[in-house]
This record gives C-alpha cells, structure tokens and sequence, in this order.
C-alpha cells in the first residue's frame, strides 16, 4: 500500500501551554496543553499564533509554537 501526500497542501499544527522554566522547551502539564488548530498553510497558522501569544502576554511561562506538520508528513 502507497500513501500519497498532496504538496500543495501544508498543514500547521499550533499549540502552547505553560513551561517549567524559560530556558527550555519542557511543559509543566502535557495534559493541559491548548491545542489551537491545525491551519491549512503558515499564514493563518501565524494569525492563530499571534492572538494566543498577544493573549498570553503577562504570563510569562506561556508560549505558543508552529509545528509544520507538512514537514512530518513527506517521506
């Protein structure tokens, strides 16, 4: 079986939470992550990612990332 990726479409995975410290990418509750949405290209990935981050802003621990999942998908 053959699994075929369409390349025009690149999917974006955006998602944050609360890290244990600023110097590392370690989550203090996995479990409690926001899980934002996957967007259909980095655009409105970035508009996604830029109101949670604006939303966020007096906590400091919180952060919010852009996965490209298109990345993860091509053989």
């Amino acid at each position: 079986m053959t699994t075929t990726i369409d390349s025009g479409q690149k999917l974006h995975l955006v998602f944050g939470g609360e890290l244990e410290d600023l110097d590392s990418v370690r989550f203090r509750d996995v479990k409690g992550l926001d899980i934002v949405g996957i967007f259909p290209d980095y655009a409105s990935a970035q508009t996604a990612w830029r109101a949670k981050a604006q939303a966020t802003v007096d906590s400091a621990q919180t952060r919010y990332f852009i996965v490209h999942l298109h990345r993860l998908l091509e053989p």
